[in-house]
């Protein structure tokens, strides 16, 4: 608690970036005639925005500070136009700009938050905007492109949309979300450098006008091109269900963050609003704007205590033109100086995995990704994920809480089961995890092969399979690989069923086979800590082991499918793969035979 103490912290914003977003837009004074930026008939005036765009030095790169300077006033007489307008107004005159995009309903919610003096309301339909403009952006990128890029500048950088909207506008888009070197509203507020206070509204009205304009742009391209927008389809959360380890938050939870959220000294005083509000969602049942706002927030805290405990200078707290510290620098294992980041140490190991499981992991749901990409449907967004998030943000910010405090709160039994459960985490989506549910799975799957129907007489394949040598001496490799593989299990342990038990009318070969498979897997995965020790060459022997191991299990598919029915040949097969097991067993060189302790238990 108390490396968090100190001077109370006014803005995560560097000098220059505070000035940026919250000065320069307000140097140039007078007022702009509207008329000159919308037509009557409705028609954005690319011509007189894109003529506050400045270019300079011999490169005739973009002059960021002076194009905010001048788009000052453009975006002040546009913010108090749509504030003159009443919702009517304003769904008859721009609702249909916004259908180009993925996700036209979220604009009457930002015009509502134009109107509702909220900040972190502002705030929050910025990040919304941001990320649903990118997804449509990526979705017109595809009218000619093959594979959208990640990042939003380099989507704002393509020839692809320069060739749509023309370089001109796309230079308008940079200087408000397109470059660090502008006003790069999406990342400041995205990863969590801005205080709701700090976000001029004049920028969310010119971020909506925008967004109309291109759609405007958009119809005359499709028009004369003669081509139609698809819109790539929303993305579903993957793994979640696993993912689902607290129990769903109760209003005495809720009472609980409310309380400590003020005197945690993991939230900013400055950020304080944004919490509330996001409160203020989950209550409303917006779970999908709780979690923005939460997600952002955490990166916040996360980032004090990473600067904290790496005893970083200050200005690490600060969004800089240069570079931003984001979530994945946050949790990174080494610092960029090569040094061992701390914050995984003082967080834990579950804490990490947690975190690491819902933002990062590709088998998880990724949620920061997926939402500041504009990748899922908000309206659609499930409790359960943002209830799991804000348990998981009520122990973080109780850790920062004052002892005395904390006691209290532990005396709550809600609360101490929850801290409970946060203290026994382990990840779901890492691939070991991933690996084990895979494992059981197959066994679970290859149990009910003796109740599968026969394609032939039981008494003619056990005669046919007997007299096959090579099967004789599968069955042979097979019975002394298990025999070495129950030398790695611990005593009195039977992790799977016995294969010798299947009744004949079954795949007699295969069968086996795969329990082999999946017990040598089993065995290797407990001892996968080993795996460190080994050098560059052994590394690459054992990968390319593992490799004819996939292989031959990929052939087995290709040759038993309808298709091919080529069930003879899978013996040769069969015969190849064990002879590779039991050799590479032989030599010593999987993992149960590095690993210098024998394994105490089989863990599935």
């Amino acid at each position: 608690v108390g490396m968090l103490a100190g001077d109370p912290v006014t803005t995560c914003l560097s000098p220059s970036v505070y000035d940026m977003i919250c000065k320069l837009g307000f140097e140039v004074k007078g007022t702009f005639d509207f008329n000159n930026i919308v037509t009557e008939n409705g028609e954005v005036v690319w011509k007189t925005i894109a003529g506050c765009v400045s270019c300079a030095g011999t490169d005739q790169s973009l002059d960021y500070q002076r194009s905010v300077r001048l788009l000052g006033p453009v975006c002040e007489a546009v913010h108090l136009h749509f504030l003159s307008l009443t919702k009517g107004q304003f769904e008859t005159q721009y609702m249909p700009w916004f259908q180009w995009t993925s996700f036209p309903e979220l604009f009457p919610e930002i015009f509502d938050a134009l109107g509702s003096q909220q900040s972190p309301a502002i705030s929050l339909s910025l990040m919304k905007l941001t990320s649903c403009l990118e997804r449509a952006l990526g979705d017109v990128f595809l009218l000619i492109g093959k594979e959208c890029p990640f990042l939003l500048r380099d989507l704002l950088a393509s020839e692809e949309l320069a060739q749509v909207f023309g370089q001109s506008v796309m230079n308008v888009l940079k200087v408000f979300i397109g470059s660090p070197c502008g006003l790069n509203l999406r990342n400041i507020l995205w990863h969590g450098f801005a205080s709701p206070q700090e976000i001029p509204p004049k920028y969310c009205s010119m971020m909506l006008l925008l967004t109309a304009g291109l759609g405007q742009l958009l119809k005359s391209y499709l028009e004369h091109t003669e081509v139609t927008l698809a819109h790539r389809s929303f993305v579903t959360l993957k793994n979640l269900e696993d993912l689902i380890v607290f129990p769903d938050v109760t209003s005495e939870v809720l009472w609980v963050l409310e309380q400590v959220m003020m005197k945690s000294t993991f939230i900013l005083k400055i950020m304080s609003p944004y919490w509330k509000f996001a409160l203020t969602k989950f209550t409303s049942h917006r779970f999908a704007d709780c979690t923005i706002l939460l997600l952002s927030q955490l990166e916040t805290g996360l980032r004090r205590v990473f600067a904290a405990v790496n005893q970083c200078p200050d200005r690490l707290l600060t969004a800089e033109s240069t570079a931003l510290y984001t979530t994945f620098d946050i949790l990174a294992k080494h610092m960029s100086d090569g040094k061992i980041n701390q914050l995984p140490l003082f967080l834990g190991e579950p804490a990490m995995e947690f975190l690491w499981d819902f933002l990062n992991h590709q088998e998880g749901p990724r949620l920061r990704d997926r939402l500041s990409h504009g990748e899922i449907n908000l309206l659609e967004f499930p409790r359960e994920a943002a209830s799991q998030l804000l348990v998981f943000s009520t122990v973080l910010i109780l850790r920062f809480a004052e002892e005395e405090e904390l006691s209290a709160f532990k005396e709550k039994a809600a609360i101490r089961v929850l801290l409970n459960i946060a203290e026994g985490y382990s990840s779901r989506c890492h691939p070991v995890f991933q690996l084990k549910k895979q494992v059981l799975s197959c066994e679970k799957s290859i149990r009910t092969w003796p109740l599968l129907p026969l394609s032939e007489d039981p008494g003619q394949e056990a005669a046919r399979l007997e007299g096959n040598s090579e099967v004789n001496a599968c069955n042979s490799l097979i019975t002394k690989l298990l025999h070495e593989l129950f030398c790695h299990m611990p005593e009195n342990h039977h992790a799977f069923h016995d294969p010798d038990g299947l009744p004949t009318e079954n795949i007699r070969l295969l069968s086996p086979v795969l329990y082999l498979i999946l017990l040598f897997i089993t065995l290797e995965l407990v001892s996968i800590h080993v795996v460190q020790g080994k050098g560059t060459q052994e590394h690459q022997q054992y990968l390319k082991f593992l490799k004819s191991i996939l292989q031959y299990t990929e052939n087995l598919v290709t040759y038993t499918s309808q298709e091919k029915n080529k069930w003879s040949e899978t013996v040769s097969l069969t015969h190849t793969a064990l002879l590779k097991i039991w050799t590479f067993s032989k030599r010593k060189q999987t993992l149960m035979h590095v690993a210098k302790k024998p394994t105490s238990e089989v863990v599935l």
